[in-house]
Protein backbone atom coordinates (compact mmCIF):
# COMPACT_ATOMS: atom_id res chain seq x y z
CA UNK A 1 0.00 0.00 0.00
CA UNK A 2 1.30 3.58 -0.79
CA UNK A 3 1.90 5.72 2.11
CA UNK A 4 0.44 8.88 1.96
CA UNK A 5 0.73 11.44 4.26
CA UNK A 6 -3.09 11.51 4.96
CA UNK A 7 -2.88 8.45 6.71
CA UNK A 8 -0.58 10.89 9.48
CA UNK A 9 -4.01 13.37 9.32
CA UNK A 10 -6.48 10.28 10.14
CA UNK A 11 -4.07 9.19 13.32
CA UNK A 12 -4.14 12.57 14.52
CA UNK A 13 -8.30 12.20 14.54
CA UNK A 14 -8.86 8.09 15.64
CA UNK A 15 -12.21 7.41 15.72
CA UNK A 16 -13.27 4.45 17.94
CA UNK A 17 -16.40 2.09 17.57
CA UNK A 18 -18.02 0.42 19.83
CA UNK A 19 -21.99 -1.31 19.68
CA UNK A 20 -24.00 0.42 17.48
CA UNK A 21 -22.28 2.07 14.29
CA UNK A 22 -24.13 4.06 11.20
CA UNK A 23 -23.13 6.20 8.30
CA UNK A 24 -25.24 9.17 6.55
CA UNK A 25 -26.66 8.63 3.72
CA UNK A 26 -28.03 5.04 3.60
CA UNK A 27 -30.67 6.58 1.83
CA UNK A 28 -28.73 6.39 -1.35
CA UNK A 29 -26.33 3.72 -1.40
CA UNK A 30 -25.95 3.37 -5.16
CA UNK A 31 -24.00 7.11 -5.01
CA UNK A 32 -19.98 7.05 -5.77
CA UNK A 33 -18.63 8.81 -3.37
CA UNK A 34 -14.50 10.29 -3.38
CA UNK A 35 -14.54 9.22 -0.18
CA UNK A 36 -17.11 7.19 1.61
CA UNK A 37 -18.68 9.12 4.60
CA UNK A 38 -17.27 6.84 8.18
CA UNK A 39 -19.02 5.44 10.25
CA UNK A 40 -19.69 6.04 13.48
CA UNK A 41 -22.27 5.61 17.13
CA UNK A 42 -22.95 7.46 20.68
CA UNK A 43 -19.04 6.21 21.65
CA UNK A 44 -17.34 7.38 18.88
CA UNK A 45 -14.55 10.13 19.69
CA UNK A 46 -16.09 13.12 20.52
CA UNK A 47 -13.55 14.93 17.93
CA UNK A 48 -15.70 13.16 15.32
CA UNK A 49 -19.04 12.70 16.67
CA UNK A 50 -19.80 16.17 17.47
CA UNK A 51 -19.43 16.85 13.65
CA UNK A 52 -21.83 13.72 12.54
CA UNK A 53 -25.08 14.68 13.79
CA UNK A 54 -26.31 16.96 10.70
CA UNK A 55 -29.89 17.33 10.29
CA UNK A 56 -31.04 16.44 13.95
CA UNK A 57 -34.62 15.78 13.93
CA UNK A 58 -37.19 16.85 16.75
CA UNK A 59 -40.32 15.53 17.40
CA UNK A 60 -42.65 15.29 20.48
CA UNK A 61 -41.72 12.67 23.56
CA UNK A 62 -45.00 11.38 23.02
CA UNK A 63 -44.63 10.11 19.47
CA UNK A 64 -44.01 6.21 19.13
CA UNK A 65 -41.37 6.62 16.88
CA UNK A 66 -39.97 3.13 17.79
CA UNK A 67 -41.43 1.24 14.94
CA UNK A 68 -39.73 3.04 12.87
CA UNK A 69 -36.38 2.80 13.98
CA UNK A 70 -37.00 -1.29 14.60
CA UNK A 71 -38.46 -1.46 10.40
CA UNK A 72 -35.81 0.46 9.33
CA UNK A 73 -38.19 2.98 7.48
CA UNK A 74 -35.85 6.43 7.70
CA UNK A 75 -32.60 5.09 6.61
CA UNK A 76 -31.44 8.62 6.49
CA UNK A 77 -31.98 9.13 9.67
CA UNK A 78 -28.86 9.89 12.35
CA UNK A 79 -30.00 11.71 15.21
CA UNK A 80 -33.39 12.26 16.67
CA UNK A 81 -34.35 14.54 19.63
CA UNK A 82 -37.36 13.78 21.71
CA UNK A 83 -38.79 16.91 23.06
CA UNK A 84 -40.27 17.01 26.56
CA UNK A 85 -40.25 20.70 26.35
CA UNK A 86 -42.25 23.00 23.83
CA UNK A 87 -43.42 19.61 21.44
CA UNK A 88 -45.32 18.24 24.49
CA UNK A 89 -47.52 19.79 27.14
CA UNK A 90 -46.99 19.74 30.01
CA UNK A 91 -50.05 17.26 31.63
CA UNK A 92 -47.90 14.94 28.59
CA UNK A 93 -44.24 15.16 30.08
CA UNK A 94 -44.78 11.62 32.34
CA UNK A 95 -46.66 9.90 29.62
CA UNK A 96 -43.60 11.11 26.86
CA UNK A 97 -41.11 9.75 29.71
CA UNK A 98 -42.46 6.51 30.17
CA UNK A 99 -42.61 6.15 25.99
CA UNK A 100 -39.17 7.26 25.85
CA UNK A 101 -37.93 4.57 28.56
CA UNK A 102 -39.65 1.88 25.95
CA UNK A 103 -37.86 2.90 22.75
CA UNK A 104 -34.81 2.98 24.92
CA UNK A 105 -35.39 -0.26 26.27
CA UNK A 106 -36.53 -2.19 23.18
CA UNK A 107 -33.67 -0.36 20.77
CA UNK A 108 -31.18 -2.02 23.41
CA UNK A 109 -32.67 -5.24 23.22
CA UNK A 110 -33.20 -5.43 19.80
CA UNK A 111 -29.72 -4.41 18.94
CA UNK A 112 -28.37 -6.86 21.61
CA UNK A 113 -30.31 -10.27 20.14
CA UNK A 114 -29.60 -9.55 16.16
CA UNK A 115 -33.08 -8.49 15.48
CA UNK A 116 -32.03 -4.94 14.79
CA UNK A 117 -28.96 -4.19 12.78
CA UNK A 118 -27.24 -0.96 14.09
CA UNK A 119 -26.61 0.73 11.50
CA UNK A 120 -30.59 1.61 11.61
CA UNK A 121 -29.96 3.10 14.70
CA UNK A 122 -30.03 6.90 15.12
CA UNK A 123 -28.43 8.57 17.73
CA UNK A 124 -31.14 9.78 20.65
CA UNK A 125 -31.33 12.39 22.38
CA UNK A 126 -33.87 13.43 25.07
CA UNK A 127 -34.73 17.68 25.35
CA UNK A 128 -35.81 18.16 28.83
CA UNK A 129 -38.04 21.09 29.92
CA UNK A 130 -36.17 22.19 33.40
CA UNK A 131 -33.67 20.69 35.79
CA UNK A 132 -36.20 19.18 38.18
CA UNK A 133 -37.82 17.45 34.71
CA UNK A 134 -34.38 16.14 34.16
CA UNK A 135 -33.90 14.72 37.69
CA UNK A 136 -37.21 12.99 37.23
CA UNK A 137 -36.72 11.53 34.08
CA UNK A 138 -33.09 10.63 35.22
CA UNK A 139 -34.70 8.44 37.74
CA UNK A 140 -36.09 6.07 35.33
CA UNK A 141 -33.15 5.71 33.56
CA UNK A 142 -30.68 2.62 34.05
CA UNK A 143 -27.36 1.10 32.06
CA UNK A 144 -29.49 -1.05 30.07
CA UNK A 145 -31.63 2.26 28.89
CA UNK A 146 -28.60 4.61 28.71
CA UNK A 147 -26.80 2.10 26.24
CA UNK A 148 -29.14 3.77 22.96
CA UNK A 149 -29.17 7.53 24.66
CA UNK A 150 -26.67 9.87 23.62
CA UNK A 151 -27.45 12.60 25.49
CA UNK A 152 -29.49 15.54 27.04
CA UNK A 153 -30.55 18.76 25.08
CA UNK A 154 -30.36 21.85 27.55
CA UNK A 155 -33.72 24.73 25.99
CA UNK A 156 -33.38 28.21 27.61
CA UNK A 157 -29.54 27.44 28.37
CA UNK A 158 -27.64 30.39 30.37
CA UNK A 159 -25.11 31.38 32.91
CA UNK A 160 -27.28 30.98 35.61
CA UNK A 161 -28.96 26.95 34.82
CA UNK A 162 -25.85 25.62 32.89
CA UNK A 163 -23.73 24.77 35.88
CA UNK A 164 -26.47 22.79 37.63
CA UNK A 165 -27.32 21.13 34.20
CA UNK A 166 -24.08 20.11 33.15
CA UNK A 167 -23.08 19.22 37.04
CA UNK A 168 -25.83 17.19 37.47
CA UNK A 169 -25.49 15.76 33.41
CA UNK A 170 -22.11 14.26 35.21
CA UNK A 171 -23.06 12.66 38.17
CA UNK A 172 -25.55 11.10 36.00
CA UNK A 173 -22.82 9.46 33.65
CA UNK A 174 -20.70 8.65 36.12
CA UNK A 175 -23.66 6.56 37.89
CA UNK A 176 -24.88 4.89 34.97
CA UNK A 177 -20.97 3.96 33.73
CA UNK A 178 -21.99 5.56 30.64
CA UNK A 179 -21.49 8.68 28.91
CA UNK A 180 -24.16 11.43 28.52
CA UNK A 181 -23.65 13.94 26.30
CA UNK A 182 -24.81 17.53 26.74
CA UNK A 183 -25.93 19.80 24.01
CA UNK A 184 -26.88 23.36 25.29
CA UNK A 185 -29.64 25.53 23.01
CA UNK A 186 -28.53 29.22 23.38
CA UNK A 187 -32.00 30.67 22.89
CA UNK A 188 -32.51 32.98 25.96
CA UNK A 189 -33.45 36.59 25.77
CA UNK A 190 -30.33 37.80 27.65
CA UNK A 191 -28.69 36.54 24.68
CA UNK A 192 -30.91 38.76 22.41
CA UNK A 193 -30.66 41.69 23.89
CA UNK A 194 -27.88 43.39 23.12
CA UNK A 195 -26.94 45.10 26.21
CA UNK A 196 -26.34 41.88 27.87
CA UNK A 197 -25.57 39.47 25.06
CA UNK A 198 -21.77 39.00 25.16
CA UNK A 199 -21.76 39.04 29.37
CA UNK A 200 -24.11 36.61 29.14
CA UNK A 201 -22.15 34.44 26.28
CA UNK A 202 -18.74 34.66 28.46
CA UNK A 203 -20.60 33.29 31.43
CA UNK A 204 -21.86 30.69 28.73
CA UNK A 205 -18.59 29.90 27.64
CA UNK A 206 -16.80 29.39 30.77
CA UNK A 207 -19.55 26.46 31.74
CA UNK A 208 -18.82 25.11 28.35
CA UNK A 209 -15.13 25.20 29.21
CA UNK A 210 -15.29 23.66 32.51
CA UNK A 211 -17.58 20.36 31.01
CA UNK A 212 -15.89 20.42 27.79
CA UNK A 213 -15.94 17.07 27.08
CA UNK A 214 -19.45 16.65 27.57
CA UNK A 215 -20.43 19.07 25.77
CA UNK A 216 -20.77 17.23 22.17
CA UNK A 217 -22.86 20.33 20.15
CA UNK A 218 -24.05 24.06 20.73
CA UNK A 219 -27.19 24.28 19.57
CA UNK A 220 -28.94 27.71 18.67
CA UNK A 221 -32.31 28.77 18.55
CA UNK A 222 -34.22 30.85 15.79
CA UNK A 223 -37.64 30.35 16.59
CA UNK A 224 -37.28 32.12 19.73
CA UNK A 225 -34.46 35.14 18.62
CA UNK A 226 -37.03 36.45 16.36
CA UNK A 227 -39.91 35.43 18.49
CA UNK A 228 -38.24 38.39 21.11
CA UNK A 229 -38.48 40.64 18.02
CA UNK A 230 -41.82 39.86 17.11
CA UNK A 231 -40.33 38.93 13.09
CA UNK A 232 -40.15 35.32 11.50
CA UNK A 233 -38.81 34.84 7.97
CA UNK A 234 -40.68 34.02 5.15
CA UNK A 235 -40.06 30.85 2.60
CA UNK A 236 -38.25 33.05 0.54
CA UNK A 237 -35.73 34.95 3.23
CA UNK A 238 -33.15 33.07 5.14
CA UNK A 239 -32.25 33.48 9.14
CA UNK A 240 -29.28 35.72 7.65
CA UNK A 241 -31.65 38.04 6.65
CA UNK A 242 -33.25 38.84 9.94
CA UNK A 243 -31.06 41.44 11.45
CA UNK A 244 -31.54 41.18 15.11
CA UNK A 245 -31.51 37.05 14.85
CA UNK A 246 -28.21 37.18 12.32
CA UNK A 247 -26.51 39.52 14.72
CA UNK A 248 -27.15 36.82 17.93
CA UNK A 249 -25.99 34.21 15.52
CA UNK A 250 -23.09 35.97 14.69
CA UNK A 251 -21.82 36.94 18.23
CA UNK A 252 -22.69 32.96 19.59
CA UNK A 253 -20.26 31.76 16.57
CA UNK A 254 -17.72 34.62 17.38
CA UNK A 255 -17.40 33.57 21.62
CA UNK A 256 -18.13 29.95 20.83
CA UNK A 257 -16.73 28.80 17.73
CA UNK A 258 -13.18 30.16 17.48
CA UNK A 259 -10.68 28.08 17.22
CA UNK A 260 -13.23 25.14 16.70
CA UNK A 261 -13.73 24.99 19.92
CA UNK A 262 -17.17 24.20 19.86
CA UNK A 263 -19.16 23.09 16.81
CA UNK A 264 -22.15 25.00 16.72
CA UNK A 265 -25.20 23.98 14.72
CA UNK A 266 -27.59 25.80 12.36
CA UNK A 267 -31.12 26.76 13.68
CA UNK A 268 -34.43 25.10 12.27
CA UNK A 269 -36.04 25.68 8.58
CA UNK A 270 -39.81 26.38 9.83
CA UNK A 271 -41.43 25.09 6.20
CA UNK A 272 -42.25 22.29 4.17
CA UNK A 273 -44.19 20.44 1.50
CA UNK A 274 -45.25 16.70 0.88
CA UNK A 275 -43.01 14.08 -0.07
CA UNK A 276 -44.46 13.58 -3.23
CA UNK A 277 -43.69 16.70 -4.29
CA UNK A 278 -40.10 17.27 -3.68
CA UNK A 279 -38.49 15.47 -6.67
CA UNK A 280 -37.86 16.61 -10.02
CA UNK A 281 -37.79 15.26 -13.48
CA UNK A 282 -34.55 16.32 -14.78
CA UNK A 283 -31.31 17.16 -12.79
CA UNK A 284 -30.19 20.90 -13.00
CA UNK A 285 -27.28 20.98 -15.22
CA UNK A 286 -25.44 24.01 -13.36
CA UNK A 287 -23.54 24.83 -10.07
CA UNK A 288 -26.73 24.47 -7.67
CA UNK A 289 -25.30 27.71 -5.93
CA UNK A 290 -26.00 29.44 -9.81
CA UNK A 291 -29.32 28.17 -9.27
CA UNK A 292 -30.25 29.02 -5.75
CA UNK A 293 -28.82 32.75 -5.55
CA UNK A 294 -30.82 33.44 -8.94
CA UNK A 295 -33.47 32.38 -7.54
CA UNK A 296 -33.72 29.62 -10.08
CA UNK A 297 -36.22 26.80 -8.80
CA UNK A 298 -34.39 23.73 -7.85
CA UNK A 299 -37.23 21.68 -5.61
CA UNK A 300 -39.66 24.08 -4.70
CA UNK A 301 -40.17 27.42 -2.56
CA UNK A 302 -39.88 25.22 0.67
CA UNK A 303 -36.84 23.36 -0.41
CA UNK A 304 -34.82 25.57 -1.96
CA UNK A 305 -35.34 27.86 1.10
CA UNK A 306 -33.97 25.19 3.08
CA UNK A 307 -30.82 24.45 0.70
CA UNK A 308 -29.91 28.47 0.27
CA UNK A 309 -29.69 28.49 4.04
CA UNK A 310 -27.55 25.86 4.90
CA UNK A 311 -25.15 27.43 2.34
CA UNK A 312 -25.14 29.66 4.45
CA UNK A 313 -24.66 27.86 7.33
CA UNK A 314 -21.55 26.55 5.81
CA UNK A 315 -20.13 29.66 5.02
CA UNK A 316 -20.39 31.04 8.46
CA UNK A 317 -19.26 27.84 9.98
CA UNK A 318 -22.30 26.38 11.29
CA UNK A 319 -22.69 22.32 10.93
CA UNK A 320 -25.61 20.65 10.72
CA UNK A 321 -28.97 22.02 11.98
CA UNK A 322 -31.82 21.32 13.49
CA UNK A 323 -34.90 20.01 11.54
CA UNK A 324 -38.77 19.67 12.19
CA UNK A 325 -39.97 18.01 8.84
CA UNK A 326 -38.26 14.21 7.85
CA UNK A 327 -38.20 14.90 4.40
CA UNK A 328 -35.08 18.00 5.12
CA UNK A 329 -33.19 15.21 6.32
CA UNK A 330 -31.26 14.13 3.15
CA UNK A 331 -31.35 18.02 2.06
CA UNK A 332 -29.54 19.19 4.73
CA UNK A 333 -26.99 16.11 5.40
CA UNK A 334 -26.32 16.01 1.66
CA UNK A 335 -24.80 19.52 2.19
CA UNK A 336 -22.95 18.93 4.37
CA UNK A 337 -20.83 16.55 2.35
CA UNK A 338 -17.25 17.58 1.20
CA UNK A 339 -16.30 18.37 -2.50
CA UNK A 340 -13.00 17.10 -3.79
CA UNK A 341 -11.29 20.33 -4.33
CA UNK A 342 -12.20 21.55 -0.95
CA UNK A 343 -11.11 17.95 0.85
CA UNK A 344 -7.60 18.15 -1.67
CA UNK A 345 -7.14 21.68 -0.19
CA UNK A 346 -7.58 21.28 3.66
CA UNK A 347 -5.45 17.43 3.60
CA UNK A 348 -2.65 19.82 1.76
CA UNK A 349 -3.27 22.42 4.85
CA UNK A 350 -2.76 20.35 7.64
CA UNK A 351 -0.03 17.94 5.67
CA UNK A 352 2.24 21.04 5.39
CA UNK A 353 4.41 21.16 8.61
CA UNK A 354 6.82 24.00 6.68
CA UNK A 355 3.73 26.58 6.86
CA UNK A 356 3.75 29.32 4.09
CA UNK A 357 1.65 29.64 1.11
CA UNK A 358 0.89 27.18 -1.45
CA UNK A 359 -1.32 26.92 -4.72
CA UNK A 360 -4.76 25.12 -3.94
CA UNK A 361 -5.13 21.59 -5.70
CA UNK A 362 -7.52 23.01 -8.55
CA UNK A 363 -4.92 26.07 -9.16
CA UNK A 364 -7.56 28.92 -8.56
CA UNK A 365 -6.77 30.46 -4.85
CA UNK A 366 -3.93 30.17 -2.61
CA UNK A 367 -3.80 27.93 0.44
CA UNK A 368 -1.80 29.98 3.57
CA UNK A 369 -0.95 26.95 5.67
CA UNK A 370 -1.30 28.80 9.24
CA UNK A 371 -4.60 30.95 8.88
CA UNK A 372 -6.28 27.97 6.81
CA UNK A 373 -5.91 25.21 9.13
CA UNK A 374 -8.96 25.74 11.39
CA UNK A 375 -10.68 25.62 8.41
CA UNK A 376 -8.91 22.59 6.97
CA UNK A 377 -9.93 20.58 10.44
CA UNK A 378 -13.56 22.07 9.98
CA UNK A 379 -13.66 20.76 6.34
CA UNK A 380 -11.38 17.47 6.67
CA UNK A 381 -13.92 16.32 9.72
CA UNK A 382 -16.88 17.36 7.87
CA UNK A 383 -15.66 15.16 5.25
CA UNK A 384 -15.35 11.92 7.66
CA UNK A 385 -18.63 12.38 8.47
CA UNK A 386 -20.53 13.14 5.54
CA UNK A 387 -18.40 11.76 2.57
CA UNK A 388 -16.52 13.46 -0.53
CA UNK A 389 -18.13 14.46 -3.21
CA UNK A 390 -16.68 14.83 -6.98
CA UNK A 391 -17.92 18.54 -7.13
CA UNK A 392 -20.85 20.61 -6.69
CA UNK A 393 -23.20 19.49 -8.88
CA UNK A 394 -23.22 16.24 -7.15
CA UNK A 395 -24.92 17.24 -4.33
CA UNK A 396 -28.53 17.35 -6.32
CA UNK A 397 -27.97 13.67 -7.35
CA UNK A 398 -27.00 12.58 -3.38
CA UNK A 399 -30.41 14.07 -2.27
CA UNK A 400 -32.35 13.23 -5.36
CA UNK A 401 -33.60 9.82 -4.52
CA UNK A 402 -37.30 9.17 -4.78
Amino acid sequence: MTYSPIDDIIKAYPIKLKGNTMKHHLYNPDFKFVREPESFDKYTDRELLQYCLGATMYMPGTKNFTPKILNGSMPGLTTVVLCFEDACPEDSVEAAEKNVYHLLDTVTDAVENGTLDPDRVPLIFVRIRNLEQFRHFAKGLDKHKAKSLCGINFPKFNAENGYEYFAYLKGLSEVLGDTLYGMPIIEDPEVAYKESRITELLGIKRILDKYHDLVLQVRVGGTDFSSVFGVRRGVDYSIYDIMTVRECLADIMNICGRNNDYVISGPVWEYFRAPKELMFEELPSHSLEDYLFKRQTIVNNEVDGLLREVILDKANGFVGRTVIHPTHVRFVNALMAVTKEEYDDACMILGNTQGGVVKGSGGNKMNEIRPHTNWATKIFMRARAFGVIENQSEYVKLFNVK
